[in-house]
């Protein structure tokens, strides 16, 4: 039954895999160049189905309170950014989301379910902002309507993996997970 779960994982993690360059919105549409856009970065994957397996772990209200809290506070991030708002340090916190929601992951802290959502919803906000800072030449709502649904995505694969982990191997196989996550993280903020 674990190699069935690590075959699932392993399946879901490469379904989600980058791509190489970001659509151009008038070749392809300004949905299709939002909704490839968290695909074409490891940071973005890494962090979302994050989010998913954590709010697995945490269960319950969770499974939907700790996603719905980063969409929406992603999506504020966007606006702020296509306002025109600044704000400093995107990228590096970007790369503390994967570090930090990967330790979060692994430590499996008894957190309340509303401070896990107000923790990633910070981290959301400044992946909005860089979604906005990416607009380019495309259609705001139609590329806000696909990175919204393609991170809902990334979301779902994590809540999928940290179920199928759960049931397979308790939540040492999430809390392991995790650990990968953050260790990713690390891997990337020193130049992988």
């Amino acid at each position: 039954m674990l190699k069935r779960a690590l075959i699932v994982l392993t399946a879901t993690l490469l379904a989600t895999m980058p791509a190489f360059a970001h659509l151009d919105p008038a070749e392809h549409g300004s949905f299709a160049a939002g909704f490839s856009h968290p695909l074409f970065g490891l940071d973005h994957i890494l962090a979302m189905v994050a989010v998913g397996l954590w709010a697995a772990l945490q269960g319950g209200r969770a499974i939907w309170i700790v996603p719905s809290a980063f969409v929406g506070t992603m999506a504020i991030g966007f606006a702020a950014a296509i306002a025109g708002v600044p704000l400093p340090f995107v990228e590096p916190v970007i790369l503390a989301s994967v570090i930090f929601i990967g330790i979060g992951i692994a430590l499996a802290l008894p957190i309340p379910t509303t401070a896990v959502a107000a923790m990633v919803g910070f981290f959301a906000f400044f992946h909005g902002h860089a979604h906005g800072g990416e607009l380019g030449e495309a259609g705001a709502w139609q590329f806000a309507i696909g990175f919204i649904l393609a991170t809902a995505v990334l979301h779902g694969a994590g809540i999928v993996g940290g179920l199928v982990l759960s049931k397979f191997g308790g939540k040492v196989l999430t809390r392991l997970a995790g650990a990968a996550t953050a260790l990713g993280g690390v891997w990337l903020a020193i130049g992988g």
